[in-house]
């Protein structure tokens, strides 16, 4: 049940977000990344993101076989510049910690609708793994996780993960939790980085992510 809460929030943020979708669509944002149409490049077979935060530094190591769409999107995203300055709003001890709602509410509004295809579940969402959050078939946009434990139980509910941490989990296990699931995604979307610094000063945000080699940042 607590997945279930956890993730089926994702379409009702979407129907939160449609009052201020009007304004926000109509804002023109220089940025590549507000643009989904034009990031479609196939992922390599194997790659790297190394991840700059405000609790220091980790890298995951993508395998594309293990979800296709998944790993595509996430190399996308990370290649474009979308991930900086994004809050990890949602963190659960010994469960998950989630990010991907983009800080400007105009970005946030271009990527509502940009789902992809669901992928075969071919891994485990094991400790370290990441994860699309998705609020059911082929519903996922950029919101992730990274699984704090052994959670199996998602396994069979559709939660594909592309890749894992490699280095760096130490770093992970450290973002702040003491907001729990406090931030309203909601709000995040219309509002974004406006209403999450203010309200939530203590939140770790990610700094830049970038394609690394895949022998770098071991």
């Amino acid at each position: 049940m607590k997945a279930f809460n956890l993730f089926c929030t994702v379409s009702l943020i979407a129907s939160i977000a449609l009052v201020a979708r009007g304004q926000a669509e109509s804002t023109n944002h220089p940025a590549g990344f507000a643009d989904p149409a034009k990031l479609t490049e196939k992922a390599p077979d194997t790659f790297k993101a190394l991840f700059d935060t405000t609790k220091g530094k980790f890298t995951v190591e993508v395998t594309r076989a293990l979800a296709p769409n998944g790993a595509d999107r996430f190399y996308n995203l990370v290649k474009s510049g979308y991930f900086t300055d994004i809050a990890f709003f949602r963190v659960v001890p010994g469960f998950m910690v989630q990010f991907g709602i983009h800080g400007d509410p105009a970005v946030s509004a271009k990527w509502r609708e940009a789902n992809i295809a669901d992928d075969t579940v071919k891994g485990s969402n094991a400790r370290g793994t990441i994860t699309f959050a998705t609020a059911g078939p082929n519903t996922r946009t950029t919101q992730l996780f990274i699984n704090f434990g052994n959670n199996t139980g998602l396994d069979g509910q559709g939660f594909s993960p592309f890749g894992k941490v490699t280095s760096g989990m130490d770093v992970v296990d450290k973002i702040n939790a003491e907001y729990g699931e406090n931030p309203n995604q909601g709000r995040i979307q219309m509002q974004g980085n406006a209403y999450l610094k203010p309200g939530f000063p203590n939140l770790d945000y990610i700094k830049s992510a970038s394609i690394v080699p895949v022998d770098a940042a071991k």
